[in-house]
Formats: C-alpha cells, structure tokens, sequence
C-alpha cells in the first residue's frame, strides 16, 4: 500500500510547544510583540504562538521563545529544551529535527 502522510506546522508547533513547557526551568511560551517590543507570557491554549516551525522536505526546524525561571541556568535550560524538544518531536512526527533553536524573551521569579 502506498500513500502519502502530510504533517501541517501548526500540529507542529503545538506538540513543540507542549513538549518545552514541560522542561524544568521553563516558565511559559513567550510572544514578542515586534512593533511594542514587548513579550508577553503565552497561555496554555495559546502555546503554539512562541513556536515557528519550517518544513525542508523530511527536516524540521524548530524555533522557541521561551520564558525561564529566575535563579536556573540558562544554558543548562536551554540544553535541556533543545535535546527534550527534538526527542519528542522527532518520536510524534516520525522525521528529523534538523535545528532546535532558543530564544530566551525574558526571566520570571517563580512564586513557590
């Protein structure tokens, strides 16, 4: 049997995204507004707004705007992002993650 399987970037973007704000040290999905120049904390349903997805054939690209906890490591946050995101994509869609990049938008104190 043959056929073809097409994945839209949006299905994307929300799994991506799901997938970040489960990683420890990450606050939220952040939305950056280019003409205020202000970021703002993304809701749960609205997630998908701090992830950009590209389709290059069978390659994915993945962008984040994230939002981490005050007092973690950035870096070792955005380790963890990147090797987390790219497992679990790559698992749901069945295609590899070529680039997973961070963007840091902002660091928030996080009340325990």
């Amino acid at each position: 049997m043959s056929g073809q399987i097409m994945v839209n970037e949006d299905v994307i973007e929300r799994y991506a995204g799901a997938a970040a704000v489960e990683c420890f040290g990450v606050v939220g999905m952040a939305s950056v507004s280019v003409k205020d120049g202000i970021v703002k904390l993304l809701k749960k349903e609205n997630i998908k707004l701090g992830v950009s997805v590209e389709l290059n054939g069978n390659k994915i690209r993945i962008e984040l705007h994230v939002i981490v906890a005050y007092g973690t490591s950035i870096m070792a946050v955005a380790e963890n992002l990147i090797h987390n995101v790219k497992y679990k994509v790559e698992e749901y869609t069945g295609m590899e993650v070529d680039k997973v990049i961070v963007r840091v938008e902002g660091v928030k104190v996080v009340d325990e």
